[in-house]
């Protein structure tokens, strides 16, 4: 059987392009709604993920500027958008709980992870200028990124990189599914993250089953990101199981928001055993046994 000759989608413009759409939604230089922190966050994670793709087929030291820019802009608009999910949340299980929170609403942590949304003037400003800092950071490597020469990657060292994501999201799935440490499952979510996200370069391959996996993928990391939600709220809200005392109201509260946590997880671990579990091949995921990139 010949093999067949796929031509992959081309990495530079895809980065190129994502570093700039961040750049044009910040344009305004005001504080940032929630729903552009989040698109921007994704953009960013996108273009980490595409230049781990090809962190092997170029120079090191570009490498390092590049993944650094974007990892500093997403640690950046990290603390925008906790505040305001942690508050979310409890608010979701504040109409689900009322009795619960009548009696929880005065513990200090919980007060404050839910009050209100307005910023001081202050706050606003520090904001403002985070977000200049970002758009300089984008600006400086849009411009780096259009001299940036990728016309030599080599299409099957594209392919093995992806096969390495791919085996280092499968050890983290088996990781987190025998110890669901909050640590583990948030490690497994990031690296199942790349996996997604750099999927798109190969498309062509064979797109009615890669973007059915990359639904399945994204469907999955979100569960697994709501997960992280939960666990990030537990360790902001400060708690500690202390089984010299009796259970209280507080130990109440976080039983409720770890049932929640096994409800995504529940949704999660099907799906990851079909896409990772042991025995699975990428080349099997992506219906192709003969192919010529």
């Amino acid at each position: 059987m010949q093999p067949e000759v796929v031509k992959l989608k081309e990495i530079k413009p895809a980065l190129y392009g994502y570093v700039r759409e961040a750049n044009l939604i910040l344009a305004s230089g005001q504080v940032p709604a929630d729903g552009i922190v989040h698109d921007v966050r994704v953009l960013m994670k996108k273009s980490r993920a595409s230049v781990r793709l090809v962190k092997s087929q170029i120079d090191e030291e570009i490498f390092d500027r590049e993944y650094l820019t974007f990892k500093e802009t997403g640690r950046i608009m990290r603390n925008w958008r906790e505040s305001s999910v942690h508050r979310k949340i409890l608010r979701n299980l504040k109409k689900k709980f009322p009795l619960l929170f009548s009696e929880v609403e005065s513990n200090p942590a919980v007060a404050n992870l839910m009050a209100t949304t307005d910023l001081n003037l202050e706050s606003k400003d520090q904001i403002k200028g985070e977000v200049e800092k970002i758009k300089e950071l984008l600006n400086k490597s849009l411009y780096r990124l259009r001299f940036m020469n990728m016309s030599s990657l080599d299409p099957m060292k594209l392919f093995d990189d992806l096969e390495t994501s791919y085996q280092k999201v499968a050890g983290c799935y088996i990781t987190a599914r025998n110890n669901t440490r909050a640590q583990y499952v948030h490690e497994f979510r990031k690296r199942a993250k790349d996996f997604l996200y750099q999927l798109y370069i190969f498309r062509p391959i064979n797109p009615k089953v890669v973007k059915d996996l990359e639904k399945r993928l994204d469907l999955m990391t979100q569960n697994l990101g709501k997960y992280n939600d939960l666990a990030v709220l537990i360790s902001m809200l400060g708690y500690k199981f202390n089984r010299t005392k009796p259970p209280d109201e507080f130990d109440e509260l976080v039983l409720l928001i770890k049932e929640e946590q096994d409800k995504y997880l529940s949704r999660v671990w099907p799906a990851a055993y079909r896409i990772f579990g042991p025995g699975k091949r990428l080349a099997g995921l992506l219906g192709f046994k003969v192919l010529k990139l």
